[in-house]
């Protein structure tokens, strides 16, 4: 009877996100705390657990010990590069034909949860022209309320990455913004520094020209696309004529 009962407190002590079981509720009450469960993590479709990263993901669908209901829908209808699970068997044919992860982005991508190495990528498309950057901000000062670049990437026009890198902020973080940024600790334990990234970017727009020489029209530097491109620009400390920004 002792042992039923004890048995039924630590299944109540579960998290909803991980399904990680504790045995006493203060304990849960810190791992949520802590956790920052969110959207921004892998989600398995089928039984909804929250993992750290895709290769969590990709463990608990196809790893030595997958959690066998799980495995046995995504081997009927899961698709082995994004790890999207389908409604039916002919839904995931035509998506494993289609999915924009098999054209070898696929290990890149499955380490955007932990980290990359920052290189500038054309192999996927040849010297674009247009290209879109967007930035993920981090917080810092006293109440964490200064933005710093935590997290930026630059894509081309067919959605490709040719850029991501995870970026150290030259000030202490003092909130992550997890919920919209995705941004842990760890991620910015090894980061580049803010100087590295922002001449990788710098050279990488303006493609071989310096910044009084670059026109409208003619020249080698690409024209940027996004939103609220000031602040991330201003945030990279990256000088970019604003007749290339779009």
């Amino acid at each position: 009877m002792v042992s039923r009962m004890e048995s039924s407190e630590t299944l109540r002590n579960k998290c909803a996100a991980c399904f990680k079981q504790f045995n006493r509720m203060e304990h849960l009450v810190e791992h949520m705390r802590t956790s920052f469960h969110s959207v921004h993590e892998p989600i398995c479709t089928v039984c909804k657990k929250h993992c750290r990263s895709f290769e969590s993901l990709r463990e608990h669908l196809t790893g030595p010990l997958p959690k066998l209901e799980c495995k046995n829908i995504f081997n009927v209808r899961g698709c082995r590069f994004c790890l999207t699970i389908l409604d039916s068997p002919n839904a995931h044919r035509i998506h494993q034909e289609r999915c924009r992860l098999s054209n070898g982005l696929t290990a890149r991508l499955a380490n955007l949860g932990l980290r990359d190495n920052a290189t500038v990528d054309n192999t996927y498309s040849r010297n674009p022209q247009i290209v879109a950057l967007a930035c993920k901000m981090v917080g810092g000062g006293t109440d964490g309320s200064l933005d710093y670049c935590g997290r930026v990437c630059i894509i081309d026009e067919h959605e490709n990455i040719i850029f991501h890198a995870y970026v150290k902020p030259p000030v202490q973080v003092t909130n992550y913004r997890y919920e919209t940024t995705g941004i842990r600790p760890e991620h910015l334990r090894d980061a580049l520094p803010l100087r590295q990234v922002q001449r990788k970017i710098q050279d990488f727009l303006c493609n071989g020209e310096p910044n009084w020489r670059i026109r409208a029209r003619g020249g080698n530097a690409r024209i940027l696309v996004g939103h609220g491109l000031d602040h991330d620009l201003d945030r990279l400390q990256v000088e970019y004529p604003p007749i290339m920004i779009r």
